[in-house]
């Protein structure tokens, strides 16, 4: 006879999952990945340190579904950007921005998820969620070619130079070891004007 796990249990479950996932993600945004042991996520949330290795087998597997459910909502938010009534320009200009700035709004989680030296299974995530982020600048680049705002390029190649600009160019910036107010002043608009030229003179 097969156990079936009861509706309550189930719900126990998940909920104990989500308590994971969140302590998690604070403790990546408080401090990156170095501060999210599996010690610390399981005082964090409230749980036993064995308990975090029966929802996942690893440090390494619970960070890279913290990384890879980060892009997804970052993915989201150009999404919306670039959907937007706005020439293809305007909306290039805007979803690099919106990267940049809320990259230095959350600086421990920006470098976490962009530099932080880390296990090769959360750099394999990463190398994903750069091209989560390219396929929308291609799709922005082909708008923008079509309607004649962009001349004729290649979109694969641009839109991997466009996501590579603008992550390095933050790196430094959002480093554990560059004081906040240290950030070169005007530093997203400079990033922004350099991906919009690049773009247009290709």
């Amino acid at each position: 006879m097969n156990y079936r796990r009861s509706p309550l249990m189930e719900q126990r479950l998940k909920d104990n999952r989500e308590r994971i996932l969140k302590a998690a993600r604070k403790l990546v945004a408080q401090g990156g990945f170095r501060a999210a042991s599996v010690s610390a996520v399981s005082k964090a949330a409230g749980l036993s340190t064995g308990a975090i290795y029966r929802y996942f087998p690893s440090k390494s597997a619970l960070m890279v579904e913290i990384l890879t459910h980060a892009v997804s909502h970052e993915v989201d938010v150009l999404r919306e950007i670039t959907a937007r009534a706005d020439s293809s320009t305007d909306k290039l200009a805007a979803a690099v921005r919106s990267f940049g700035t809320r990259a230095l709004e959350g600086r421990n989680l920006a470098y976490a998820f962009i530099a932080e030296p880390t296990d090769p299974e959360v750099e394999a995530a990463r190398i994903v969620g750069r091209e989560d982020f390219g396929d929308v600048f291609k799709d922005l680049l082909h708008e923008g070619i079509d309607r004649g705002e962009f001349p004729a390029q290649s979109v694969d190649v641009t839109a991997a130079c466009i996501v590579g600009a603008f992550t390095e160019a933050l790196v430094r910036p959002v480093a554990p070891t560059t004081l906040p107010e240290a950030a070169e002043p005007d530093l997203v608009e400079k990033i922004v004007v350099f991906c919009v030229a690049a773009v247009r003179r290709a």
